[in-house]
């Protein structure tokens, strides 16, 4: 048994408090993660649990990347009073001990980009206004400060400015440790970005954000013959901050403006967006900040050639444009 798998079945017991119910699990290893490795447990009475453990200590990774355990159980304690939020119970979590692991309940379902396309296509309308409900519930979560609860950041701020710059710095820092490559210098990036900082002073309630909501991380099943969210799961890139940087990921690689059923179902729940000039700014922010990690993190995971060109022609192009309505915005407020 590799030590991996110790670590994996020694979470199970201590969920448990049974090593003969951990010994005789099923364990399945889920493809997909991109930094933790995942488990499905299924137990001898019919449950089933998901285990998460970090990879080996000195494993290349970006800065942000430390604490994601700690993070991922963090919003789903947060989300687990909400009505109609289908997010995994945290059953037991160890992110301070030599092995660290999380514990959950398993959702049913699958993934959205798994789920039989043309009824799915179908369906669309209904589940992105269902799924817009969901994501209103989840903004209305506030929190104790901003920024990422786990290291590396140290204690939340009380600014987002302050907590979104500091993210900011870290990414490009990963940036320049890696020698990534980027559409635009990082010494552009960051002059471009501290250019229009004093919009984020418009954030003055640290949100619950996932940041990582695109189709892949949401579970659909179906009941009485139509599909529904059946879970919001991988909340490992959670933080505290404007819920506007949730949209990002909603809308990967386009823009949340072209989608009305989401946007229905989020006002529907209470959630206010205008698209003014600040929430655009804000927006054209978060999608450099994203964008930023999908291409720095090439380096340390080692993409093969094909998903660097992926990268290079499909999302270098998309940092480029937001940090051109950056630059834009910032000449006309100059």
């Amino acid at each position: 048994m590799s030590e991996h798998q110790q670590t994996v079945r020694n979470a199970v017991a201590a969920a448990l408090g049974s090593e003969d119910d951990a010994a005789r699990a099923a364990y399945t290893t889920l493809a997909g993660g991109t930094y933790n490795t995942v488990v499905r447990v299924d137990l001898p009475d019919g449950r089933s649990l998901v285990v998460k453990i970090p990879p080996a200590p000195g494993t290349p990774g970006l800065g942000y990347e430390q604490g994601l355990l700690r993070n991922e159980a963090v919003y789903y304690r947060a989300a687990a009073a909400l009505e109609g939020v289908p997010v995994p119970e945290v059953v037991a979590t160890d992110t301070t001990g030599p092995r660290p692991y999380l514990v959950m309940s398993a959702r049913p379902g699958v993934p959205w980009t798994e789920a039989a396309p043309l009824k799915v296509r179908r369906e669309r309308p209904a589940l992105r206004r269902e799924l817009g409900r969901i994501v209103a519930r989840l903004h209305g979560v506030t929190g104790p400060g901003f920024g990422y609860p786990g290291e590396p950041f140290g204690p939340l701020e009380t600014g987002w400015r302050r907590a979104f710059t500091a993210m900011l710095d870290g990414v490009l820092g990963d940036a320049e440790r890696y020698r990534a490559e980027l559409p635009v210098p990082v010494r552009r990036v960051r002059e471009l970005l501290a250019s229009v900082e004093d919009v984020l002073d418009d954030v003055t309630r640290p949100a619950l954000v996932h940041f990582d909501l695109w189709e892949g991380n949401i579970l659909l099943a179906a009941e009485g013959g139509a599909h529904g969210v059946s879970g919001i799961i991988d909340g490992e890139r959670m933080f505290w901050g404007d819920p506007l940087a949730d949209f990002v990921s909603l809308a990967l690689l386009a823009g949340i403006e072209d989608d009305p059923h989401f946007l229905a179902g989020y006002a529907q729940e209470g959630g206010a967006v205008s698209f003014d000039g600040s929430q655009r700014l804000r927006l054209a922010m978060y999608r450099s900040y994203l964008y930023l990690i999908m291409l720095v993190e090439a380096e340390p995971r080692q993409h093969d050639a094909d998903q660097r060109d992926w990268a290079r022609k499909t999302v270098a192009p998309e940092l480029a444009a937001a940090l051109r309505e950056i630059e834009t915005g910032a000449k006309e407020r100059a």
